[in-house]
């Protein structure tokens, strides 16, 4: 199903954001940065949510590698959510 790409490229786009925060915030004094927890569904798709640092401080390697990570995943899963798109085209060019 299209659910579970879909799923993908929103928690790939929810890391990205909050990289992105964590960046653009590390000159604010007592920021905490935070982080996204992806969790599996049943139906095979994720669900991310995000938490804040107990501790105020920054990692600037972390959060670059992170929305590296991130955007390779969302192009990962845009390219699942593709496919299936193509597949499900041939099979009703088959029946039609």
């Amino acid at each position: 199903m299209d659910t579970v790409p879909l799923s993908g490229m929103r928690a790939a786009s929810q890391a990205m954001r909050t990289s992105a925060y964590n960046l653009a915030n590390l000159q604010t004094p007592g920021f905490r940065r935070e982080r996204v927890v992806n969790s599996t569904q049943a139906d095979g798709g994720v669900v991310a949510s995000t938490t804040r640092a107990e501790a105020p401080g920054s990692a600037i390697e972390t959060d670059l590698i992170e929305q590296l990570q991130a955007r390779n995943a969302f192009l990962a899963n845009l390219a699942v959510f593709h496919s299936n798109s193509r597949v499900r085209g041939s099979l009703l060019d088959l029946y039609a």
